[in-house]
């Protein structure tokens, strides 16, 4: 169900992909990222002998 976007489907389409792109690549970043801090405190918790 797209509208007709005439002569800016091109730029309109290339907009929605850039959008994406982005958001996936920050939501990939952040869970990446995430996953480093996890291993860090694992290692903490580790050394210090916590045993959650």
């Amino acid at each position: 169900m797209m509208p007709d976007l005439g002569r800016y489907a091109l730029e309109v389409t290339l907009a929605y992909v850039a959008s994406l792109g982005l958001i996936g690549a920050l939501a990939l970043w952040y869970w990446l990222r995430a996953r480093a801090i996890r291993r860090q405190l694992q290692e903490i918790e580790t050394r210090r002998g916590y045993d959650g």
